[in-house]
């Protein structure tokens, strides 16, 4: 394979050929095929496709800082947002509230291993070894009583004094850890959110009952199935931000070792794709 058929399979994939994706039912299959997407493009970028690009079925001039003020990019978030709403789609955090990592249904229970808590029911505690401020604390306790709750409800719910950026704070810090999701959005008044073992209880469940090990290699095979072919550094730093470098390496030798992931030659370099299935030989008789 050389490089330009790469990315000419990608292309194909991530619906940037010039077939966009417009309807709710072309977005949960787009989202279902590739297994993880950014909203928009990033900086630095990322090896993923983008949703924004699959709506204009284009990766040229698509919007990129502060794109979810664009008016071109509306149709887009609503009709993200829709997927969010039934649950074909999930939210990640990746320290950018205006440019999520969008995750599939049937390999979120898998993320949530990597990421999320292994007894979400006890309510996040503050404290000098907790990833989770006091005002983090009171948030979600508002969320656990009110929610789904907006943005702006939870300002007032909170009481005065508190900021805009601190709040932002403390929901980024429960999202990081999938204690809350959004599941909808509004343009008064701002995102929804709830908590998200109540909001999907059985992907939650699913998710606490999986091992990291069994998660990873999961994620790896479907990462590797949208982007088709990536070398290990594109692997590590995209899984890097999940979970140890260090797992991600075994986690990629232990597939190797099984087969269940090859290196493929493209142009000069050797990179690592999930395994193809060989044609079966039928011998035939004279």
């Amino acid at each position: 394979m050389t490089s330009d058929e790469l990315i000419q399979l990608r292309r194909e994939k991530w619906h940037v050929n010039g077939k966009p994706v417009h309807i709710l039912d072309d977005a949960r299959s787009f989202i279902e095929a590739i297994g993880f997407c950014l909203t928009y493009p990033a900086r630095p970028s990322i090896l993923l496709p983008t949703f924004i690009g699959a709506w204009y079925g284009s990766d040229e001039r698509l919007p990129q800082h502060r794109a979810f003020l664009d008016p071109q990019a509306r149709d887009a978030t609503d009709l993200m947002i829709r997927l969010l709403r039934d649950k074909s789609a999930y939210e990640a955090n990746l320290g950018d509230e205006n440019n999520a990592l969008l995750v599939s249904a049937s390999i979120f229970p898998y993320f949530y291993t990597l990421v999320g808590e292994r007894n979400p029911r006890h309510a996040p505690q503050p404290g000098p070894r907790s990833p989770y401020s006091q005002l983090a604390c009171d948030t979600y306790q508002i969320i656990h009583r009110k929610g789904p709750i907006s943005k702006l409800k939870l300002l007032e719910e909170i009481g005065k004094g508190i900021s805009v950026p601190a709040l932002d704070k403390s929901l980024a810090e429960l999202w990081s850890k999938l204690r809350i999701t959004r599941v909808d959005y509004g343009e008064r008044e701002g995102a929804s959110w709830d908590v998200l073992h109540r909001w999907s209880q059985q992907a939650v469940a699913e998710g606490i009952n999986s091992s990291v090990g069994e998660a990873l290699s999961a994620l790896l095979s479907k990462y590797l199935d949208c982007v088709l072919a990536a070398d290990q550094q594109e692997l590590e730093s995209f899984f890097g931000a999940f979970v140890a470098r260090s797992r991600v390496r075994d986690a990629v030798n232990a597939l190797m070792s099984t087969r269940e992931l090859s290196f493929v030659p493209v142009g000069h370099r050797s990179l690592i794709q999930v395994t193809q299935a060989q044609p079966a030989h039928r011998s035939g008789t004279g």
